[in-house]
C-alpha cells in the first residue's frame, strides 16, 4: 500500500509541475504540450486513489 501512496504523490507533483510549466511557457505548443500532459497525469492519479480506495473497500470485507 505503501508504494501505492508513493506513486500517486509522485503522479500529483508532476502533474502540477508540468500546469507550472504550461503556465510559464510562452510558445502555444509547449503551452499545449504541458495542459496535455497535465491532465493525463491527474488522470493516472486518480486512476491510482481509485485502486488505494478499492483496496481498502476489500481489506475491510474481509
Amino acid at each position: 500500500m505503501q508504494d501505492m501512496l508513493t506513486h500517486l504523490e509522485k503522479l500529483r507533483t508532476d502533474a502540477a509541475e508540468c500546469a507550472l510549466i504550461r503556465d510559464l511557457a510562452t510558445d502555444i505548443q509547449k503551452r499545449e504540450l504541458f495542459t496535455k500532459l497535465a491532465e493525463h497525469l491527474a488522470a493516472l492519479a486518480a486512476e491510482v486513489e481509485k485502486a488505494i480506495a478499492a483496496s481498502g473497500r476489500e481489506g475491510e470485507a474481509v
